[in-house]
Formats: structure tokens, sequence, C-alpha cells
């Protein structure tokens, strides 16, 4: 009887033990492909800041994009008004 008793306790250690064992392995797997997934994004957004980098450097030259824009808009003005002169209407 007491070896049944000393046997069950036993028993219960090693199941608790292996499912401790079972679930640090296992919350262990998930921080190491967190971890994975974080040196990938990062190489990524790396990679993402230089390609920024090259378009800031090529637009950069278009600083004068809102004075030729306003004055496409007179001249388009400018051609309305002379059609109506033309015109008539």
């Amino acid at each position: 009887m007491v070896s049944t008793l000393v046997l069950g306790a036993s028993t219960g250690w090693t199941v608790g033990l292996v499912l401790g064992v079972v679930v640090v392995a296992v919350a262990a797997a998930i921080v190491i492909a967190i971890v994975v997934l974080a040196r990938r994004i990062a190489a990524q957004a790396r990679t993402a800041v230089e390609g920024l980098e090259v378009v800031r450097a090529q637009t950069a030259e278009l600083g004068g994009v809102a004075q030729i824009n306003d004055s496409g808009v007179r001249i388009l003005h400018s051609a309305r008004a002379l059609r109506k002169v033309a015109v008539g209407r």
C-alpha cells in the first residue's frame, strides 16, 4: 500500500515535470520565432529606408514644381480668356 502511494506520488511529479518542460520548450520556440521574425522585419525596414533615401534624393530636384504649376494655370486662364474674345462668348 505504501509503495502504491509512493509510486503514485512519484508519477505525479514526473508528469508535472514533463508538462513543465514541454510548456517551457513551447514558450522558447515561440520566443525564438518572434526574434527571427523581428530580425527579418528589421532587415526589410533598413532596405526600405535606403530606398526612401534614394527616392528623396531623386525628388529633391523638383523644387520648382509649384511655380511651374502656377505658370501653367495662368497660361490656361489666359488661353480661355483669349478663346472667349475670339469666339465671342
